[in-house]
């Protein structure tokens, strides 16, 4: 039998290896810390948007009101007079969004009663006086007392808005669904006309990531404030290890960015010098950046991620996956014949006095209810450990379960972890014969027998099943895996959550599922979140919010349309396109060097438009001269592209604010998730090119060219592949009639060097270029297939004059 570990599950479920990109070509992290949200999307919401899709979750019940409601210096937002903390959070939230975004700062107003001749915004839950009065006024079809917990009620018409919560979480889930109604059109602002009745199919709606390093903290409250809560997540489980400062084993700091930079400089996914050479996994030695950040940063974040409704669980591994502890303190390994030990011997009581102060460092900071444990993926082995060579597995498995649940709940703190070890049906019956690499013969553990399971674990743990999909091998008894877990009296959420779940409908209605979280096992930054991860994460959203699984097509459209707006929210950046009003086609026709076919790369561009075409306010020329109608470069790999490694001397002179290239592939290439290269993460995406920005000064910079990444394929839109998306660039379809199904990808990249005239532009593709692995290794996988980056035209935005 195979053992499947929970990344392999990610691609065994199907929701891997999607395609996505990244935005405008500028460091991440260089701009201001926490950029407000701005006005960063150039189709977010307009008058034409159907009005199911103008929020994300879609509500349970939505309908037009009659008018829009205005917004100019007229319009306040009211609180009461004796206003709750809540309640000024709402009404400042709300209030600085707006003015960050448009320029108008609407005024705060603390009343004792509603004046109807004012347009007001009231936003509150039912404990709001306010809010309990103007409800009274309501029909009973909007009763606010029928939603149950996280409902609310929305109500935008002519002169008021009305947001009413069931309780806290509910009006600030209104307030999220209210943002996502601002509309600018023919500069004027205002909230669509709506009536809203909207609660969630489940209360557990998670996100696990790992804690940021430093540089990525103001991305992190950014994904907090403009992702997860935005859209509905009210948990997040977060990997800690030691990546925190411990005061009283600063010893474990110092290990963990020693045991990480000794994976990474070694170019391995998992640690180097093994037992035998047998496989550790889960090293995870992106957490933190592979480093650790102070206390008081920490207590920001917590403070950051509780100010907006989410409860932080986090996970501190114990027993497996426990490197972080055993960096400098291998006398406590289970095999310390390991370079880097990853399980501690539970039968040496120094184990748990090195457990039990680390957790209790992170009790003291994060107070939380409720902590994850880990132990999932055990795969020892057997009698390789001197001090429990004759001791049944599963018996030492429980009864550490036990240890650390009890002295959790002696602190008033659930416990959680991942259940693969609890079913036989998961992880095999009995011992498993392996064979280690060089030839050494040893035995893994199945999983518990049920009678241990029944005995040791207590029942108030919190299961997460990750094997709920059906996979290869005992895995495959997916439902019943949860029936299992039922039966033994657990509750339970799925784990690495993905949206092309089946059989969701009936499955859901097992009450002892709470929900579920979707996970990311790389890096939290930008660039990973964003290529990876949008799919999987806004997918489990709409799921676990309305109840309902969305045709997956579908929902790759619709995220494909939101990501403008989501890009620039994460990134905090406002690209020139949005702000500028000089924005100009530039002609590239002399460097055409391709007619509408590519033969070699299966490639027909026949029925493409011409003449100028638009993306908003972007124009772009389309041009086709002498039978030519792009440039195209060649990317070498296996296979013969038939076409030149570079094109020179495409002119611009111009000091331009930024560049917005119309480009596409010829051909569908890969992005890998970056947990497969954690050494080089940016390579997990196919590098097919780059753009040299040629300066008047002579400096050249460069613009990478990845697949999914900034670029897709030409006929992306037919492609059976629904998993496919670009983070970074925005589609076009330029296709001459519907039939033609051809998009290419507007990429806008910002000038670094404002004033600087940009002489030339030149295109060159790569050569043997090798990304990530479809194996769980520590390489890089074959050489890619050959293909082409074809550019179709370029527009500047110029700078103001």
């Amino acid at each position: 039998m195979s053992i499947l570990t929970r990344r392999e599950f990610i691609q065994a479920a199907g929701g891997a290896t999607m395609s996505r990109a990244i935005v405008p070509h500028v460091p991440f992290g260089t701009r201001a810390a926490i950029a407000p949200a701005m006005n960063f999307s150039r189709n977010d919401n307009t008058a034409n948007t159907p009005i199911q899709f103008l929020i994300f979750p879609e509500p349970r019940e939505i309908s037009a009101s009659q008018n829009n409601f205005v917004l100019d210096s007229q319009a306040r937002v009211v609180i009461p007079s004796n206003a709750s903390d809540e309640d000024l959070f709402l009404a400042s939230s709300l209030v600085n969004e707006i003015g960050d975004q448009f320029g108008l700062y609407l005024k705060i107003e603390r009343v004792e009663n509603l004046n109807g001749q004012q347009r007001t915004i009231l936003m509150g839950s039912i404990s709001n006086p306010l809010v309990q009065q103007c409800c009274s006024h309501l029909s009973p079809s909007a009763n606010i007392d029928t939603l149950g917990p996280e409902g609310y009620i929305l109500r935008s018409e002519e002169n008021t808005i009305l947001v009413a919560g069931s309780d806290e979480r509910g009006a600030f889930y209104g307030m999220q669904s209210l943002r996502q109604l601002l509309i600018s059109q023919d500069n004027r602002l205002s909230f669509k006309g709506v009536h809203i009745r909207d609660w969630p199919d489940k209360p557990f709606r998670g996100i696990y990531l790992f804690l940021p390093g430093r540089d990525n903290i103001a991305f992190f409250k950014r994904f907090v404030r403009d992702y997860m809560a935005l859209y509905k997540f009210n948990t997040l489980i977060m990997e800690m290890g030691a990546s925190m400062r411990l005061d009283k084993h600063p010893e474990l700091n110092y290990g963990w960015v020693q045991f990480a930079r000794d994976a990474n400089y070694s170019c391995r996914n998992y640690p180097p010098r093994p037992f035998h050479d047998i496989e550790q996994n889960s090293s995870h030695q992106d957490t933190a950046d592979g480093g650790f950040l102070e206390k008081e940063e920490v207590a920001d974040l917590v403070r950051w991620i509780e100010k907006h409704h989410i409860e932080l669980i986090p996970e501190i591994a114990s027993f497996t996956h426990s490197y972080y502890l055993l960096t400098r303190q291998k006398e406590l390994a289970a095999i310390p014949e390991n370079k880097w030990p990853d399980i501690y011997c539970p039968t040496n009581p120094k184990a748990y006095s090195l457990v039990f102060e680390v957790y209790d460092e992170y009790i003291d900071l994060l107070k939380p209810k409720s902590i994850h444990i880990g132990h999932d993926e055990l795969f020892l082995p057997v009698g390789a450990s001197p001090h429990c060579a004759d001791v049944d597995i599963g018996e030492l498995f429980g009864e550490d379960v036990r240890k650390i649940h009890d002295y959790l709940a002696s602190k008033g703190i659930k416990t959680q972890l991942w259940g693969d070890m609890l079913l036989e049906s998961v992880r095999g019956v009995g011992l498993k014969k392996q064979v280690a690499p060089d030839g050494w013969i040893y035995q893994t553990p199945g999983g518990m027998t049920p009678e241990q399971v029944g005995r040791l674990i207590p029942k108030d743990c919190l299961i997460f099943n990750w094997f709920w999909s059906k996979g290869e091998g005992t895995e495959s008894n997916a439902e019943l895996n949860e029936a299992t877990l039922d039966k033994m009296g657990f509750q339970q959420v799925f784990g690495n959550f993905t949206p092309d779940i089946e059989n969701y409908e009936s499955r859901k209605k097992r009450t002892t599922l709470l929900g579920a979280a979707t996970s990311s096992w790389s890096a939290t930054n930008e660039f990973n979140f964003g290529k990876d991860l949008m799919i999987n994460f806004l997918g489990s959203s709409s799921i676990l919010w309305s109840g309902q699984v969305m045709q997956t097509e579908k929902l790759v459209d619709r995220i494909q349309s939101m990501l403008p707006g989501i890009r620039g929210r994460l990134s905090g950046i406002v690209v020139p396109s949005l702000t500028e009003k000089l924005i100009i086609p530039i002609d590239i026709s002399e460097k055409f060097n391709t007619s509408e076919t590519l033969a070699s790369l299966g490639t027909d561009l026949a029925g493409l438009k011409t003449g100028l075409v638009y993306l908003q306010k972007i124009p772009f020329d389309l041009k086709s001269v002498n039978g030519k109608c792009a440039i195209a470069v060649g990317v070498e790999g296996r296979g013969n592209s038939g076409l030149a490694d570079a094109v020179t001397g495409i002119r611009v002179g111009e000091a331009a604010t930024s560049l917005i290239f119309l480009h596409a592939a010829a051909k569908p290439a890969s992005n890998k998730e970056s947990f497969r290269l954690i050494w080089d993460q940016e390579d997990t995406a196919d590098l097919l090119g780059w753009y040299e920005i040629v300066y008047e000064d002579g400096f050249i910079t460069s613009i990478p060219i990845r697949y999914g990444v900034n670029i897709l394929e030409w006929d992306w839109g037919r492609r059976p592949t629904a998993h496919n998306y670009c983070y970074g660039a925005d589609a076009l379809s330029v296709g001459s009639h519907p039939d033609s199904n051809i998009s290419f990808f507007a990429f806008e990249w910002i000038n670094p060097r404002l004033g600087k005239v940009i002489e030339e532009v030149r295109l060159k593709g790569t050569k043997d270029f090798r990304g990530g692995s479809n194996d769980f290794n520590n390489s890089y996988g074959p050489v890619i297939e050959s293909n082409a980056v074809i550019l179709k035209a370029v527009s500047v935005v110029r700078k103001r004059t």
